[in-house]
């Protein structure tokens, strides 16, 4: 397995302390504290390790403090419920004797039921697309540090957007992205260790949706943008290591928040899941 996406693995692995009790190392991606995503994705794991024979159908967290990438966050796994068909797992975050994360998740046992679903957008396939740093590569001296050493960092997936981003522009944009994407090797059969993965990745480019009707992006001086909450709902088996297409809108922005939603299709059009989101996004005084 390519190095990169083999370490996003060792970070969903957690190393177990108690029955309920996980322990996970961070990475740190480039940004100003730990990736929310990736929080996502270790308290998934640790829930699912208290369940067998279930699978995550759902999830919702909140973001409460920043987490700290030189120390280990510790996961407190409460097996609220387990019924005939279902299983309810609420998960702490804890670093520093704090909470930085809460989040609530079910479960449930394989069922048929009927089936119907939203249509994908009609967008143009990845193999027609430029991958992300083709359009960002020339744009790096001209961007702030804190973004540049973002988008130089090495990731373990490649994404493919539909509409190029556009970091220097302040002109109001249609608030939607549309991103395809996908891990850059293969990954396990491991149908818990894909809906981890897809979770990770699930947090990424989602704001930009909001920020792009104000002519805001990440490149904007003095613009502070973060995850508040985080809520997903799996509607497929997932496999992350075949393209994806994230298509993400934002229907209101106000308060000094972002509120976006998004929906990944598999390429055949399926749909695999949904995504809701509410982030700070505020300008700050200089």
């Amino acid at each position: 397995m390519n190095q990169l996406l083999q370490d996003l693995v060792n970070v969903l692995t957690l190393e177990r302390l108690e029955s309920n009790l996980f322990r996970g190392q961070s990475r740190d991606i480039g940004s100003a504290q730990v990736f929310g995503g990736q929080v996502l994705g270790q308290a998934l794991a640790a829930a699912s390790a208290t369940i067998e024979g279930r699978m995550v159908h759902s999830l919702h967290a909140y973001f409460m403090r920043r987490g700290d990438f030189d120390a280990p966050i510790v996961y407190e796994v409460d097996r609220a419920r387990d019924g005939h068909h279902f299983s309810t797992r609420r998960i702490l975050a804890i670093q520093h004797g704090e909470q930085i994360f809460n989040m609530s998740a079910s479960f449930q046992i394989a069922e048929k039921g009927r089936e119907h679903q939203a249509g994908m957008p009609d967008v143009p396939g990845p193999e027609a697309l430029k991958d992300s740093g083709d359009y960002t590569r020339d744009l790096l001296p001209q961007l702030p540090e804190t973004l540049r050493r973002l988008l130089e960092n090495k990731r373990p997936f490649e994404f493919r957007p539909v509409q190029p981003p556009s970091f220097l522009s302040n002109q109001p944009q249609p608030a939607l992205i549309q991103i395809w994407f996908r891990a850059i090797d293969r990954l396990p059969d491991d149908e818990v260790l894909h809906r981890c993965v897809l979770a990770y990745a699930s947090d990424c480019n989602l704001l930009y949706a909001a920020m792009r009707p104000h002519g805001l992006s990440h490149a904007t001086p003095n613009i502070a943008i973060a995850s508040i909450d985080h809520a997903m709902w799996f509607h497929h088996d997932v496999r992350v290591d075949e393209w994806l297409l994230y298509s993400v809108d934002s229907p209101s922005a106000s308060g000094g928040r972002g509120f976006v939603r998004g929906s990944i299709f598999r390429a055949d059009g399926r749909l695999l899941a949904s995504i809701a989101q509410e982030g700070l996004m505020r300008v700050r005084a200089r």
